[in-house]
């Protein structure tokens, strides 16, 4: 595994905020209206990289990279893996960079926490774009199903880092799997292995790891989109189709011959989808 010093020595002290002690990387393209986008489980701030080269010209495009992932620091305590601890450090990476209310966009777990965000901080948030997402907390989803951390972490753990499981895994979750090539795995193992991974897997999968409460899609103060893959082989759409229809100022897209990962499978497709409720929803749009 690479050292996090190793790690943060290499890439540019602008892209890192402290949250909560902890170094949080921070992925920006473009300028003017806050988009945040959190990605999910496994994954980084690289996971928005086409969507960015589509959209970054238009709005200003902020990445975290959440604690335990990408180039983000592995805490020591387990709390800062809480689902609850997530939400908080993309609320403190908006206030670091003087974000006062902004777009949200989350897939799968990072659609779960940008759910929970908008929930718990609704002057916050413009609109919430939720894509393949989990449902914590709600009659919709049990949320993400992982192993639990166990004597056999430390195993379980290096098994995951190894290319062919991620590779299957990447395969797996796509419509067409032959889209997934050695750079696309590198892209993702180079942000999994480092020192740190195996706190970060007992954390993230805790039972303390759950989101506190519930939510009530009937409560939702904000305007929500739905974008789901038609062919996610991981959650089914009809989970999204279903929350979509309980939330007061919901709507549900569905993208054909798409897996789990629209922003990284079909990049385009999923911009056309979501810019017009983007623009719909925009500061000169509510003026």
């Amino acid at each position: 595994l690479q050292s996090y010093d190793a790690v943060r020595t290499d890439l540019p002290d602008e892209r890192f905020v402290t949250v909560g002690g902890s170094q949080v990387y921070v992925e920006q393209w473009g300028q003017v209206e806050p988009v945040v986008l959190i990605h999910g489980f496994g994954g980084s701030s690289h996971n928005w990289q086409r969507v960015a080269e589509e959209l970054g010209d238009r709005y200003r495009l902020i990445a975290p990279d959440l604690k335990g992932f990408g180039w983000s620091e592995r805490p020591e305590d387990g709390e800062s893996y809480s689902f609850d601890s997530m939400v908080q450090t993309v609320v403190e990476v908006m206030e670091e960079l003087n974000i006062g209310r902004a777009h949200i966009i989350g897939h799968s777990y990072g659609g779960g926490i940008a759910l929970w965000l908008a929930a718990s901080n609704p002057q916050r948030v413009r609109s919430l774009t939720l894509v393949d997402s989990t449902f914590p907390g709600t009659e919709f989803g049990p949320g993400p199903q992982f192993p639990r951390a166990g004597p056999l972490t430390p195993v379980l753990v290096q098994g995951m880092l190894r290319r062919r499981f991620v590779r299957v895994a990447l395969e797996n979750s796509y419509y067409e799997p032959e889209k997934v090539d050695e750079a696309l795995v590198d892209d993702y193992l180079v942000r999994l292995r480092i020192e740190g991974a195996e706190r970060a897997f007992r954390g993230l999968t805790a039972k303390s790891a759950r989101p506190s409460g519930e939510i009530d899609p009937g409560d939702l103060e904000v305007p929500v989109l739905v974008v789901w893959g038609a062919d996610d082989p991981l959650i089914d759409a009809w989970l999204g189709q279903q929350f979509a229809a309980a939330v007061p100022d919901g709507r549900f897209r569905l993208l054909p011959d798409c897996g789990h990962t629209p922003l990284e499978e079909k990049p385009h497709e999923f911009v056309e989808a979501v810019e017009p409720f983007l623009q719909r929803h925009g500061p000169e749009a509510a003026d």
